[in-house]
């Protein structure tokens, strides 16, 4: 017979293990789970990393199932045969820059692990389409299942393909104006009140579409790590972790270029010789209106230097587009996320897969850094500025087949000034004293200036302030105050005061009243919106910027007259829409999204506002935010780490989400929110809670 006490240890551990498990269900993780707190933020703890990538899938379907599966269609080149005629030009550009069937090789090209990884990532979008039908549109349920090389495609019409370039660009070559901006700080604890380094990441990007941002926290072995990925993308793009942080703002990177063709004999030349296109057919189906498919052919021709695509007025130009060959993108943001110093983090950018993006670094151990980051041809001859217009394309010699070395990027590390940031700005004057010199660099690598209105106010509070606190760094992000305001009324108002009739007297002494702010409440900031919207602003100075006083200028009004006369344009308008001059800055710019209609504040970065946001009329004498700060992280790298965030719209889009737009009554209030980043807060913040 068996001896009782043989068991009693074995039976003792069981009566434990349930005791404890009945006490602290909620604190002890079993497998892989999504604990999403009252803000809707998913935290993701994986007992693997491969079930992190399954819970990173099913939480952005969660959030933004409709939007999601909306872009992947796009990546696929088939959203006018799901969606019909309106999605055809987008087709039409996915296919000419061979984006589905690069997916592909992209995928294969993966490691082992990562190609589980990303297969793990689209099994928990089609899981949750499977479990939860009902909460998806039936329109967007024809992509349905998503397969790794569509988050692949969707990753290369995003980073290459809308970040890089255009369709728009490409067709106003003249204008080859980057993506849409954004802002970043880095400051050492020589500056930082608490003697930790602290960093800001502030992206101004589009509030919908393929720009949304989602906020999440991903655990997993190797990793812990906070921040925001745009919709369909499996990894963090913008993040921090106990020891590190980085942030990325659109820089002054050119990667693509336009050649000019010389067509013969059914061809093109191209070093004295006539060569023949490459021309790929591609069936496209259109949906109509009674539901029926329009099938038609689309042909794309490609040179040496890449697909033929219709340039400014019709003209046919061959383009050239970096980061075709560089599949790991999405690896190198995970190796940065999972880095544990400025040393394991260097390693990771130097895999140079990331095409373009400064990245503003802090970490525990204090450093700080900016580096220029991005894939730069190395290009035989000619300026920035050469480089922005049409290339001539019949000659090997300006086409670039080579890619600048990590080494040769402009970067800096722990500048003498405690502080680095970057609002867009070339890397030349991210601070101050530069310890950057352009001559030192090849003439294309970014320009020489200007440095605008915004990137001077970023430096201005930074460079101003010698004990930066955490509170106050909050602050600074939230700054309305208008710096081309600071620089320009000093020399207007006199002059209006003076020269004007009446109404431009009273339009003078509104301006000179005003706290020259973008908050809701400033009377006067509409008055001047009006008065910058009658001005060319390249010509208005009468001292132009110079990279030797690149703070102070430019400066001066060239043309005193013409500037008063707008102003009393201005004025005459602005009493005539809104019935006074100094009528409030919120009363006319609102936050409409979602549910809500709430004052703004905040405005356009050429300005020289630090707190970006972008208007489009609504045609009823307001403006609505279409852009600008949309995710916010404030970070310091105290014991314990301490930061801040928000996701201006909320971090859900689906149309059943109590998220869209929750966090805007914050943004309204110049608010960011604690971040929950323990299991013990996150628990208690609990809203929901999913196992796998």
């Amino acid at each position: 017979m068996t001896n009782p006490q043989r068991f009693l240890p074995f039976l003792l551990s069981i009566i434990f293990t349930l005791v404890v498990s009945s006490q602290s269900i909620s604190t002890i993780p079993k497998n892989t789970e999504i604990l999403w707190d009252t803000y809707g933020i998913p935290h993701i703890y994986g007992k693997s990393v491969q079930g992190a990538f399954q819970a990173f899938g099913w939480a952005q379907m969660q959030s933004h199932g409709n939007l999601l599966l909306r872009l992947y269609g796009q990546a696929r080149g088939r959203a006018a045969e799901y969606w019909g005629e309106k999605y055809l030009k987008s087709d039409k550009w996915v296919l000419t820059m061979g984006v589905p069937k690069r997916g592909s090789a992209w995928y294969a090209d993966q490691s082992p692990a990562f190609r589980v990884y990303l297969s793990a990532f689209a099994t928990g979008i089609n899981t949750y389409a499977k479990e939860h039908p009902d909460l998806i549109d039936d329109q967007v349920e024809v992509v349905l299942p998503v397969t790794p090389e569509d988050i692949l495609s969707h990753l290369q019409r995003v980073m290459l393909f809308t970040f890089v370039v255009d369709p728009e660009r490409v067709a106003d070559i003249t204008d080859k104006k980057s993506a849409p901006g954004s802002n970043g700080w880095a400051i050492a604890p020589k500056k930082s009140a608490s003697g930790k380094a602290m960093l800001l990441a502030n992206p101004h990007l589009p509030w919908g579409d393929l720009f949304l941002w989602y906020e999440a926290q991903i655990t997993a072995p190797g990793i812990d790590a906070y921040g925001a990925s745009l919709v369909g993308i499996p990894v963090l793009a913008i993040a921090f972790n106990d020891n590190l942080g980085w942030t990325h703002t659109v820089n002054t990177h050119d990667g693509w270029d336009a050649y000019k063709l010389k067509l013969q004999n059914n061809g093109y030349l191209f070093d004295g010789k006539v060569r023949a296109f490459e021309t790929t057919a591609f069936l496209i189906k259109v949906k109509q209106k009674n539901g029926s498919l329009r099938e038609q052919t689309f042909s794309v021709q490609n040179t040496v230097h890449g697909p033929v695509v219709p340039g400014k007025d019709g003209q046919l130009v061959a383009l050239r587009v970096v980061g075709q060959d560089r599949p790991g993108v999405l690896k190198q943001w995970w190796d940065m996320a999972s880095a544990k110093n400025l040393t394991e983090f260097q390693q990771a950018l130097e895999s140079l897969q990331l095409p373009m993006f400064t990245v503003m670094y802090a970490d525990r151990e204090g450093h700080i850094m900016h580096l220029f980051n991005g894939l730069v041809p190395v290009r035989q001859a000619g300026d920035f500025a050469y480089w922005q217009g049409i290339i001539p394309g019949d000659t090997s010699q300006t086409l670039w087949t080579k890619i600048h070395p990590y080494n040769d990027l402009p970067k800096v590390i722990d500048p003498a000034s405690g502080w680095l940031q970057n609002a867009n700005d070339p890397p030349w004057t991210t601070t101050f004293p530069s310890p950057l010199k352009a001559d030192n660099y090849p003439a294309y690598m970014a320009p020489r200036g200007p440095m605008y209105f915004r990137a001077q106010r970023s430096a201005k509070m930074l460079a101003e302030d010698e004990n930066i606190s955490f509170q106050e760094m909050v602050a600074y992000k939230h700054s309305t105050q208008m710096e081309l305001a600071e620089r320009i009324l000093d020399d207007l108002i006199p002059v209006a005061q003076k020269q004007g009739d009446e109404l431009t007297r009273r339009a003078a002494d509104v301006l000179a009243a005003w706290d020259r702010k973008a908050d809701a409440n400033s009377r006067g900031a509409v008055l001047f919106n009006a008065w910058v919207n009658n001005i060319d602003l390249d010509t208005l100075f009468s001292t132009p910027w110079n990279e030797k006083s690149p703070r102070t200028t430019p400066d001066g009004l060239a043309n005193p007259t013409s500037a008063v006369k707008a102003l009393a344009d201005a004025a005459q308008k602005v009493k005539k829409v809104y019935g006074k001059l100094d009528i409030p800055w919120g009363d006319v710019f609102r936050l409409q999204y979602g549910n809500l209609d709430l004052p703004a504040n905040g405005g356009d970065g050429d300005k020289g506002i630090f707190r970006v946001v972008n208007f489009a009329p609504t045609g009823d004498r307001q403006f609505r935010a279409i852009a600008g700060d949309s995710y916010v992280a404030a970070v310091e790298f105290s014991q314990p780490l301490k930061a801040m965030a928000l996701t201006s719209y909320g971090n859900a889009s689906q149309p059943n989400s109590t998220h869209v737009a929750d966090q805007l009554q914050l943004f309204v209030r110049q608010q960011l929110r604690p971040v929950w980043r323990t299991r013990q807060e996150i628990t208690d913040h609990l809203e929901q809670h999913k196992l796998f």
